[in-house]
């Protein structure tokens, strides 16, 4: 796949990546992770395929949804703050569980899946140890874990700009393993809410998130542990660059 063209003139749900492709200069100077936008095809048709909500479009629920799909990807996809179009990079602070707010830098360096699950458990207890995960090593683990994308929707938002609280479902199919632990093929979901702080550009400046790790790690947990041997042949199997 690295080699291909990526298309995303069709992306319906990360606006941004239409209006990186059509600013010829974000199209030169953005500083992509994998040399190139990346194209969420995989991940889109598991969302429509699953998804419990189809929100009339224009609406606030789905505007809600796209915006924070759409900073998910340059978190993900991006190298430099300067270059997000999401956020207001002075004021942003991510809160996951009550925890102490990361920067906008801050949460670029771990990336998004250290950022939502470190913990302070005892040391018995962590099934996942963000800080021994760098940021591709933690996309790694999750990308083998879920090889069709781990889909995300709003399933309701309870108030609008510039203070939105909302509910979320995150869900994948567990078709690849887990730290050593064994795919099922089950599907593996967990809820949680959120409140976004947006300035009158509707760039978040506030990001809070509240969930149960515990839904999460229950699905990925269940089987007795590979051999590092097979584990490892399975990430390098499912390791692609442009996909979420």
């Amino acid at each position: 796949m690295e080699g291909e063209v990526i298309k995303i003139e069709g992306e319906k749900y990360r606006s941004f990546l239409v209006l990186d492709r059509d600013d010829e200069d974000a199209d030169t100077t953005t500083r992509w992770r994998h040399g190139a936008p990346p194209t969420y095809d995989a991940v889109n048709h598991l969302f429509e395929q699953g998804r419990t909500k189809v929100w009339p479009k224009g609406s606030l629920e789905e505007t809600v949804q796209n915006a924070i799909k759409s900073w998910e990807m340059e978190l993900s996809h991006k190298t430099r703050i300067q270059d997000f179009r999401t956020i207001n990079p002075e004021k942003f602070k991510l809160i996951v569980n009550g925890r102490e707010g990361l920067t906008a830098e801050e949460t670029l360096e771990v990336g998004s899946y250290n950022a939502l699950l470190k913990n302070s458990l005892p040391e018995g207890f962590k099934y996942y140890k963000a800080e021994e995960e760098s940021f591709e090593s933690s996309h790694d683990v999750f990308r083998s874990a879920f090889p069709r994308g781990f889909a995300w929707e709003v399933t309701s938002v309870h108030s609008g700009p510039p203070l939105i609280a909302y509910k979320f479902r995150h869900w994948g199919y567990f078709e690849g393993p887990f730290k050593h632990h064994p795919p099922t093929g089950e599907l593996v979901q967990f809820y949680g809410m959120g409140i976004l702080k947006v300035d009158e550009s509707l760039r978040a400046e506030d990001v809070e998130i509240y969930y149960d790790p515990a839904e999460l790690f229950a699905g990925l947990l269940k089987g007795s542990p590979l051999s590092e041997t097979l584990a490892e042949q399975h990430i390098s199997d499912n390791r692609c660059p442009f996909q979420q």
